[in-house]
């Protein structure tokens, strides 16, 4: 098993029937030293919150809370990639250690696997009044955490296709647009499973919410043979904005918050959300088990929910905002850049696009190391 790392091993063993490193929720708690202790650890991805304008050093939302609650936050930017994070704290979650961090932020389909193992406690929903209100109806009911007890969005997107209308002459609606003859190798697709199936199985048709093995099959065929024929350039990460910006490629699959900033600097690229339908994903907080700080932890979750707050980091990140209510509070806002962001549908999608949004079902771990070796053949990892 050491040859193929933590992320490795604990997908084996689960594909075998065996849960790993399973923790019963009577071992999840330590005791909380919150109200002697009025401070926090908070691990979060580069360039996700607010900064000020004139000291990079300093994040306006985040110093409010630490001012009006006398909690301090140490704030690290430490998660660069979900499995990369994942091997680095799952050692002690299955050792029954504290990680040393009170509060996570990991994409959903990596939330999925915490959720899976036992390994995050369950929010107190009665000391966050803020997320019961606001939270997005849409973000409610994942279906690795029913009820969200587990995990709270701390940003959404949609991830959709990005392309360059002028340069292709011609208006994208549909997944299957892309797999036209004056697309052929102009076209790159998201090289993470996890991030790619979603859209790609809309594309067919499909009900992402109740996918089946079937499904995932037919689109893998599918994908395959668009590679045999070239028609997919290459698969990609993030680095698929280099592509569209030079020119390389003319469409992309990608995030929506991604082309946002593209777009204030090539206005020929547009962001679609297939007719068919995209996949709303969440980044949400966790609050890995024997945090010493939950209920500080919890405190700061809430805090995000409130509205005014929520306008401030949107304006910031320009993802789907978690908060609806947060709309409100840009479009009255007196400075017009801030307040234009409350038409942008990338960022506060319109009930017309929010009908074509849907949270995908997870990957089972049993499903997952077939899936996963059957994509990895195609991408070619």
């Amino acid at each position: 098993m050491g040859g193929i790392g933590v992320t490795g091993a604990l997908a084996a063993m689960t594909g075998c029937g065996v849960p790993p490193a399973y923790v019963d929720a009577a071992d999840r708690e330590s005791p909380d030293r919150s109200a002697q202790d009025r401070r926090l650890v908070f691990a979060n991805w580069p360039l996700y919150i607010d900064v000020d304008d004139h000291d990079k050093q300093r994040r306006p939302t985040l110093d409010a809370f630490q001012k009006s609650t006398g909690t301090s936050v140490t704030y690290t930017e430490e998660i660069n990639d979900n499995d990369e994070f994942f091997g680095k704290i799952s050692p002690a979650l299955m050792n029954h250690q504290a990680t040393g961090r009170d509060l996570i932020v990991v994409s959903d389909w990596m939330c999925a696997r915490f959720v899976r193992l036992g390994w995050v406690e369950t929010m107190d929903r009665k000391a966050q009044p803020n997320v019961a209100k606001y939270l997005d109806p849409l973000l409610r009911t994942p279906h690795f955490d029913p009820g969200r007890m587990h995990s709270v969005p701390w940003q959404s997107g949609i991830t959709g296709i990005a392309y360059n209308r002028r340069k292709l002459g011609r208006e994208i609606k549909h997944t299957s647009d892309l797999w036209k003859d004056d697309l052929r190798g102009r076209v790159t697709l998201l090289s993470g499973l996890d991030e790619a199936f979603a859209m790609l199985l809309q594309g067919n048709g499909v009900d992402i919410t109740r996918w089946t093995a079937d499904d995932f099959h037919r689109m893998i065929d599918q994908v395959r043979g668009l590679v045999r024929r070239g028609q997919v350039r290459r698969f990609t990460g993030n680095d698929y904005i280099k592509d569209l910006d030079s020119g390389d490629v003319l469409a992309a699959q990608a995030y929506s918050g991604d082309v946002i900033q593209l777009q204030a600097d090539n206005p020929d690229i547009e962001f679609v959300v297939p007719e068919e339908g995209a996949e709303l994903w969440a980044e949400s907080m966790m609050i890995p088990n024997l945090a010493a700080h939950k209920r500080n932890a919890e405190r700061l979750i809430d805090y995000y929910y409130r509205p005014e707050v929520a306008a401030e980091l949107a304006a910031w990140v320009n993802y789907v905002c978690p908060v609806p209510a947060a709309r409100e509070v840009l479009a009255s806002s007196k400075d017009k850049d801030r307040a234009k962001l409350a038409e942008d549908p990338l960022i506060f999608p319109g009930a017309q696009l929010r009908r074509r949004l849907a949270i995908a079902r997870d990957i089972t771990a049993g499903e997952r190391t077939e899936f996963a070796k059957e994509w990895n053949a195609i991408v070619g990892l």
